[in-house]
């Protein structure tokens, strides 16, 4: 594979169309995972397009239908880890030069327009999650999973599930729950939804008109604050994790049981960091601080056993039976969690 001029990367494409610079993830055998090599590529096409006057909105999306981007590239990750003798540190570090990448992408002065059109998980929310223009369609598939792999909600993502009216975003940041582009436009993890067909037209739109026009016939979601809270927000409401449980146990309901189900098969330590940094993630004042917390976080999580042993189990060996240490909620030790919201 030929290096994109621009990008310097096969795994970043760019074309220009009017006024309009076009960054395409080109990773479809990964499902687009990002990671450093991604990244990198990306920030050195806005640092050519950032003072160009002739740019007038950049387009952020996939050249495959079936994912904008997956998520890290976390079994690369985790591999790495496993065979370099500073793996850990090294691993760690890219992470954080990935979130920082992420964030210039939020804080781009040009108007960017991110299509979520597929798979958009984790990672992929940081790099299209935090933009003016945040486009779903009937194929997306939204989500952020990583309790479901030893990590917690990262690039970005407490800082939308935090905003979340009620507990909602409490409830999605514990289960990783996907959801579909209905439900992400829902829940403040896009701003428009386009069908899929007519993200062409969209496109050639976006080249050669300003970008408001665009969508102006598009109902634009209205804020979280204003939206209804999901149905067993109630048993979220709680002082800790266990009362949780014993919550959800009292409903009775069948979505209930599932969502108990569902909390059993995810790592333990995860959930009650999780727990913990939504919560202050609420407090927080700005998608930048979010990020902090979140690159603390993951710093000491990136160290533990957990980490590998849920990449492990649910994208290498694919078992989906993934030995958590401790394995449950009642044998976390509180005062570990809280070192993970010390900086690293």
């Amino acid at each position: 594979m030929t290096e994109d001029p621009l990008s310097g990367t096969p795994t970043v494409r760019t074309e220009r169309l009017g006024h309009m610079g076009r960054i395409r993830l080109d990773r479809p055998a990964k499902l687009n995972a990002v990671n450093l090599e991604m990244a990198e590529g990306v920030a050195r096409v806005l640092a050519r397009w950032r003072d160009d006057p002739e740019v007038k909105v950049l387009l952020l999306d996939s050249t495959s239908p079936r994912a904008f981007c997956a998520g890290g590239d976390l079994r690369a990750l985790s591999e790495f880890i496993s065979t370099h003798q500073h793996g850990v540190e090294a691993a760690y570090q890219a992470l954080v030069r990935t979130y920082a990448i992420m964030q210039q992408i939020a804080a781009f002065p040009t108007p960017i327009v991110s299509l979520l059109d597929g798979i958009a998980m984790g990672g992929g929310i940081g790099l299209g999650g935090h933009v003016p223009y945040r486009v779903v369609t009937e194929r997306s598939v939204v989500a952020m999973p990583e309790t479901s792999i030893g990590f917690t909600p990262d690039a970005g993502g407490s800082w939308i599930l935090s905003r979340m009216p009620g507990f909602s975003g409490l409830r999605l940041a514990l289960l990783g729950e996907r959801m579909d582009g209905v439900a992400a436009l829902q829940a403040g993890f896009a701003d428009y939804m386009v069908p899929s067909e007519r993200l062409p037209d969209l496109v050639e739109r976006l080249a050669v008109q300003p970008v408001a026009e665009v969508f102006a016939p598009f109902p634009r979601q209205p804020e979280a604050p204003h939206l209804h809270p999901h149905p067993l927000d109630a048993c979220y409401n709680a002082p800790d994790l266990a009362q949780v449980l014993r919550n959800l146990e009292a409903h009775g309901s069948e979505a209930a049981r599932q969502d108990l189900q569902n909390l059993a098969q995810l790592c333990p330590f995860s959930l009650e960091v999780t727990w913990a940094g939504w919560h202050r993630a609420r407090t927080l004042s700005s998608l930048e601080a979010a990020f902090a917390q979140e690159t603390a976080l993951v710093g000491h999580l990136i160290r533990r056993p957990d980490f590998r042993e849920g990449v492990r189990a649910r994208l290498i060996d694919r078992d989906n039976t993934p030995h958590w240490q401790p394995a449950s909620i009642e044998q976390v030790n509180p005062a570990e969690v809280a070192r993970c919201f010390e900086a690293f």
